[in-house]
């Protein structure tokens, strides 16, 4: 099978440190090409995951100018699909196209399957009540899966009919030694030549705990930092937040937003989040931000962890970060909404709270939970291998069914 994968124009695959939707992708590749797929990589051109081929428009991720206003940014997406669609019409190898890029991907790519294109399948990585308009009345000539059955549940009636269920995300498993390597294969308008890149998946499970909590994820309102970090401090738990503000990766950028009153970013709701109700709790000694950190650092301030908290304030639909704790035998703590009840078993691979009461009471008894057993747990429902065969049950499904 020929599968087109599109991750969008907004991160190279993997990215060098956030970047949910690009990790994904980063992570079903290598499972996809291990199983006999053959897979053309739709990314940018500092991508480094070895694919069979590459297309791209940008050289960079163009992530950065996504806070810029909507009519300086409007064609970023649609020159990298414009490049997507050329290729699908250059070419009748195409058995099948993957997207991941946010509405303008099926909104482009429904157009082209009226033509004769290959099926197309569209993964919803996403709040799904964001675009009521589009995804109430989602074309029918593309099939879509959600990442966890609460976010399908949540999904407009159209969608919900155009779903084929949902496929849980997957991360690489601690202590399997993985990476990318020397790409080969470059199609015309990619960018030739040999590229290197790491991946994190390669942290010995063994590293001792440690004994602080951590945050991981975008500073936001939505993941609650601060409720994080008045808990611990609360109970005298040392706390670790990792993750980037709106883009910015560290202080020393946070303060440069702040210090320019014209900064596109000055005022935005992330950065006032962060400064105004998150930056008082930090002492730099029991709660401290770390910035944005990627690779081994990530991977080893992770794994070294008492425990993973997740006071999140909305419906998460797929919950990475969850799943890369439990590879990594660090026991999630949550609130239980969104996706949490799907991936943690209370009791047994983790704690899920109904209050912030709760929260900081399953804090105090994390010892309770097997690290090896969130690793088995890892390793049988959310391991890359897992998710690549449920994926091929849907290409075969989308590549042998008449109107699926």
């Amino acid at each position: 099978m020929n599968v087109l994968m599109n991750a969008g124009p907004w991160l190279p695959v993997p990215p060098t440190g956030y970047g949910g939707i690009e990790n994904i992708v980063a992570t079903l590749v290598p499972a996809l090409r291990e199983r006999g797929v053959r897979v053309v990589l739709a990314t940018v051109g500092e991508s480094t995951l070895e694919a069979d081929e590459h297309i791209s428009v940008f050289d960079e991720g163009q992530f950065t100018h996504l806070q810029k206003p909507y009519n300086q940014v409007m064609g970023i997406a649609h020159a990298h699909m414009a490049r997507v669609a050329a290729e699908l019409r250059s070419r009748d190898d195409i058995d099948l196209v993957h997207d991941h890029l946010e509405v303008v991907g099926p909104a482009v790519l429904s157009t082209l399957s009226g033509f004769g294109g290959p099926p197309v399948l569209h993964t919803l990585h996403w709040d799904l009540r964001k675009h009521a308009a589009f995804y109430g009345a989602f074309p029918g000539s593309i099939a879509v899966n959600g990442v966890s059955e609460s976010q399908l549940r949540r999904a407009p009636a159209a969608l919900r009919a155009a779903s084929l269920g949902a496929v849980h995300l997957a991360t690489p498993l601690a202590g399997t030694p993985t990476g990318t390597t020397a790409r080969t294969g470059t199609s015309t308008g990619a960018s030739a030549g040999t590229r290197a890149g790491t991946s994190a998946a390669g942290t010995d499970p063994s590293l001792p705990r440690g004994e602080h909590l951590i945050v991981m994820g975008r500073v936001c309102a939505l993941k609650g930092q601060d409720i994080a970090a008045r808990i611990c401090q609360k109970l005298g738990l040392p706390l670790v937040l990792a993750g980037p503000v709106s883009g910015l990766n560290d202080a020393a950028e946070l303060q440069s937003v702040t210090e320019d009153p014209d900064h596109p970013l000055n005022g935005h709701p992330d950065v006032r989040y962060h400064l105004d109700q998150v930056t008082p709790y930090l002492d730099g000694d029991l709660v401290r931000w770390a910035g944005s950190v990627g690779g081994s650092e990530r991977d080893e301030l992770y794994a070294s962890a008492r425990a993973a908290l997740f006071p999140i304030q909305w419906d998460e639909p797929g919950g990475t970060a969850v799943v890369e704790a439990l590879a990594l035998g660090v026991p999630p703590v949550g609130l239980r909404r969104g996706v949490l009840p799907e991936i943690i078993d209370h009791g047994r691979t983790g704690f899920l709270a109904d209050t912030e009461e709760e929260l900081a009471e399953y804090l105090l008894r994390t010892d309770e939970i097997d690290p090896d057993e969130c690793r088995r747990e890892a390793r049988t429902r959310f391991s890359p291998a897992v998710m690549a065969d449920k994926y091929l049950t849907l290409y075969s499904r989308l590549t042998t069914t008449p109107g699926r």
